[in-house]
């Protein structure tokens, strides 16, 4: 049951309850003031018919047996009144030992109080309506922007840092909705300021680096010398990718589409990622509308990331738009599943001990180009083993 639902239970429930509790004083009090009246006046009525009586009048006093209460409070010279089962009046008093009585039905009283009772039942009613149609109105407009800052909440946690509540009002619902605009704030900046120290440094590693590429390549040769350039090459290659993925972390990045065949792009990335032994499969070519460079950057990644991290053979099936890598290797742990689908490959992560080791950009860079692509790339294990990453571009 939503927020709206509930407040306007509630404010109902409260309605009808004091409706109810008002009600109830109201007509207390009406029978009690009315009870009074209808006594004095009847004692009025005896003492004009005593007098009466006394002159030798006909009256319509009567002599005959009273109710037991009434008899047993009655006596010599005293006036006493008394309302029978609630429907007749009777007043009562002794003269020279005998009882005198004058009594009428008090059918006019209670017609009145069930004239208001049923005023005060349509009022109630009507009251609760309205409180329950302003209640459900008032718990709308508080669902809505409690809505509204989940929604930024939410937009937020997706990554889109630039989503305000920017709520109005004094409340606490402003309070929390500042609150979360003012943490975003904080984040963006944050992150803002991460990203440019991440590419400043990645700037300032490229020149030594190399410098130290080239001062690798002049060692003579040795089993040294090779694993020199083996490391200068890889830190070459990781100070790259940690300045695409700065570039890709800032929005910089811009794809310029042409329309390729996907089969083509698939032959033209799998030769690119120099792996050798690569097996491609197209089931099915299709036109897409692209940035071909960057579809390669991405199947370049992931058949390096296969071929790396997975075992032989590495397979890439082509079915029109949708591109798929796979390995032969133990497949991504159950915890890399949920990370990756839930929230997208984390750096320099690499899943578990059983996919072997590495710097853990190469997902990272792939997802990132294929956000700036528009297109989607999903994680998953095949039946028979292995890793699957399937690329899917879209149609044109």
């Amino acid at each position: 049951m939503g927020l709206r639902a509930k407040l306007s239970l509630v404010i109902a429930g409260m309605s009808v309850l004091v409706a109810t509790v008002l009600s109830l004083l109201v007509h207390t009090r009406t029978a009690v003031v009315t009870l009074d009246a209808a006594r004095r006046g009847l004692d009025a009525e005896l003492t004009s018919t005593l007098i009466r009586y006394q002159e030798g009048q006909d009256t319509p006093l009567t002599t005959g047996p009273v109710p037991t209460p009434l008899a047993g409070a009655v006596g010599e010279g005293t006036r006493v009144t008394y309302l029978q089962d609630g429907v007749t009046l009777w007043a009562a008093t002794k003269m020279g030992g005998q009882t005198l009585s004058l009594r009428r039905p008090y059918d006019a009283e209670n017609a009145e109080l069930a004239q208001l009772d049923r005023i005060l039942l349509g009022s109630g009613l009507a009251a609760a309506l309205f409180a329950s149609g302003v209640g459900f109105a008032v718990a709308g407009g508080l669902s809505r922007r409690i809505r509204a800052v989940a929604r930024t909440a939410t937009h937020i946690t997706e990554g889109d840092l630039s989503a305000r509540v920017e709520a109005r009002g004094q409340d606490e619902i402003a309070a929390v909705g500042a609150a979360l605009d003012q943490m975003a704030d904080a984040l963006r900046a944050r992150l803002e300021a991460e990203q440019r120290v991440t590419a400043d440094i990645a700037h300032e590693l490229r020149t030594p680096v190399a410098g130290l590429v080239t001062a690798a390549g002049l060692l003579p040769s040795g089993r040294p010398a090779e694993l020199v350039r083996d490391s200068a090459a890889t830190l070459r290659r990781l100070v790259e990718d940690i300045l695409e993925v700065a570039r890709l972390d800032a929005s910089a990045e811009t794809p310029v589409r042409e329309i390729r065949s996907s089969g083509v792009l698939v032959r033209r990335a799998v030769t690119a990622s120099g792996v050798p032994d690569v097996e491609v499969v197209v089931s099915g070519e299709a036109e897409v509308e692209t940035d071909p460079r960057r579809v390669e950057r991405i199947l370049a990644n992931l058949v390096t990331n296969a071929a790396r991290h997975g075992a032989p053979p590495v397979l890439v099936s082509v079915t029109g738009t949708a591109m798929t890598v796979r390995d032969h290797g133990p497949g991504f742990s159950e915890a890399m599943l949920v990370t990756l689908r839930e929230h997208g490959p984390q750096r320099f992560g690499t899943g578990s001990a059983a996919r072997g080791d590495g710097v853990g950009l190469g997902l990272t860079i792939a997802a990132g180009q294929a956000r700036v692509l528009g297109a989607t790339l999903t994680f998953a294990n095949a039946p028979d083993g292995g890793a699957m990453v399937r690329l899917d571009l879209g149609g044109r």
